[in-house]
């Protein structure tokens, strides 16, 4: 709570300003200030149409775990990026409120964003189950990190790549 009412954050990578209208003041978080993975999540590292959606779910290995099953497959050859993609998939069934079901694929995304570069170029879509609805956002987060070291995308913690089934 400012002196002039709420205060409001926005964030940019400028300098400072106030917010009009409402008489909230604005503080701004530089973008120095966020994480160092990049903020976006481009256009590029999603599956987005029914069809690679359709492609995904033919062609994917199946990695199962009480809050959530990923299905993990090879990118087609056309795919301009190269790098990992993800798809969400959550239901009515998994939460039937709006906001429950955008907090399930906000801390997805931000999972994926974070370890993006260090998973092989696949495809991945996460299917969530009831489960995932009872579990916060550092155990939903963790549950995904653990699913994709099951599916070998991920390295395990410890891994040093001199024994067979480690990799870094």
């Amino acid at each position: 709570q400012g002196p002039q009412g709420p205060v409001r954050l926005i964030r940019t990578a400028t300098h400072p300003r106030r917010i009009r209208g409402s008489g909230a003041q604005a503080l701004v978080l530089n973008a120095d200030m966020t994480s160092r993975a990049p903020a976006r999540f481009p256009k590029t590292a999603r599956v987005r149409s029914s069809a690679q959606y359709a492609q995904v779910f033919g062609n994917a290995r199946r990695i199962h775990h009480p809050a959530l099953t990923l299905h993990a497959a090879a990118l087609p050859d056309r795919h301009e990026d190269g790098g990992a993609r993800l798809g969400l998939a959550v239901s009515r069934k998994v939460d039937a409120r709006a906001v429950g079901r955008n907090r399930i694929k906000r801390v997805l995304r931000d999972t994926f964003r974070r370890h993006r570069a260090l998973m092989p170029a696949r495809s991945f879509v996460v299917v969530a189950r009831p489960a995932a609805a009872k579990l916060g956002n550092t155990d939903l987060a963790n549950a995904f990190i653990d699913t994709l070291r099951r599916a070998g995308s991920l390295p395990r913690p410890g891994a040093t790549g001199t024994m067979r089934g480690d990799s870094l």
